[in-house]
């Protein structure tokens, strides 16, 4: 029998506990004042988790997913998924494994939330959502939550969040599961994969510029003037627990920052933070779409709030805690 929680104290469950986001988050709830279970098939890979219960296994299997959710939980919330950088969705070599074993997570979970009676549920979903041809142009792409039909992300690991978004809102409507929806932008900062094929630009940037020597290059896929916006973990947790408080609305909504650079000025941005004199060298690689920048009204609108941090002081954070790993490893 799980070791239950004092009844004064809220309950929360993080799947996908073990993840970047996820080991973040468990963090969030803990300093909230809630009992949390964390579930994944991993622990987290740079600190000790601060769940109070942590419970490793594959979320792919149903009988996991039973005993995960055997008891009510105030809020759960559904982080869990095969996902990564562009080197890992866009190479078209991960397909089927991210779209079954992503949509098998959610197909179990929500099922067996059912039955468990719990509060609330937090889906995360993907800004990779947003049509194709909205994103054409890195000045101006279209990432406006109403944009979002007719529907034709640029990878399998759009489609099937795009699917999953849509089966956590059947649920909401024909069992009444107070299910609420997030569309991440370029989650980062410290304690996230920096290195091994599923890093996101932020973490592979800052791990070139440290490893770098003065006056090398660093590689950077295409011709690096595709755009993005990226969010710091902090203000992505602070979206989170906003819309998880909310009264009256659960998405879909943006949950990212509207600060759109350039990748070459993502890189500038960290070489200058190394006080390095480091060249960029544009080589062939996986992309993506060629614009994607957050869309905050709806958050403004209906959460009264948005990110505040500057790109460049969020990435300070990040370098020096990569710099730190990769210096312990030698």
């Amino acid at each position: 029998m799980p070791k239950l929680p004092k009844k004064e104290k809220a309950r929360a469950l993080v799947l996908g506990a073990g993840g970047f986001i996820g080991a973040h988050l468990v963090q969030r709830l803990k300093k909230d004042g809630f009992w949390v279970r964390g579930a994944d098939l991993k622990f987290p890979q740079f600190s000790e988790t601060k769940a109070d219960e942590f419970m490793q296994g594959d979320l792919r299997k149903p009988d996991f997913c039973r005993k995960v959710l055997d008891m009510p939980f105030d809020e759960v919330y559904q982080l869990a998924a095969d996902m990564g950088g562009a080197g890992y969705i866009f190479s078209g070599d991960n397909d089927a494994n991210v779209m079954h074993n992503s949509a098998l997570i959610n197909l179990n979970i929500l099922h067996n939330a059912v039955s468990a009676k719990i509060g609330k549920i937090f889906y995360s979903s993907s800004a990779c959502i947003y049509p194709l041809y909205n994103q054409i142009n890195p000045d101006s792409p279209n990432c406006s939550e109403d944009s979002a039909y007719p529907a034709n992300p640029d990878s399998e690991y759009g489609w099937e969040k795009i699917f999953s978004e849509r089966l956590f809102l059947s649920f909401r409507r024909n069992y009444k599961l107070d299910a609420r929806i997030a569309r991440f932008h370029n989650i980062f900062g410290p304690e996230g994969t920096f290195e091994g094929g599923r890093e996101k630009a932020p973490a592979a940037v800052c791990r070139k510029v440290a490893q770098a020597r003065e006056g090398a290059e660093i590689e950077i896929w295409g011709d690096g003037k595709q755009t993005r916006s990226f969010l710091y973990i902090d203000e992505c947790l602070d979206g989170v627990r906003k819309l998880m408080d909310a009264k009256g609305f659960f998405g879909p909504v943006n949950i990212g920052s509207e600060e759109m650079v350039s990748i070459n000025q993502l890189a500038r941005t960290v070489i200058d933070l190394s006080d390095k004199k480091l060249k960029i060298r544009h080589i062939k690689g996986p992309l993506g779409v060629r614009g994607r920048n957050s869309d905050n009204r709806l958050l403004r609108q209906k959460l009264g709030w948005e990110p505040k941090m500057k790109l460049k002081d969020g990435l300070a954070f990040t370098y020096r805690w990569i710099k730190d790993q990769l210096t312990k490893k030698k």
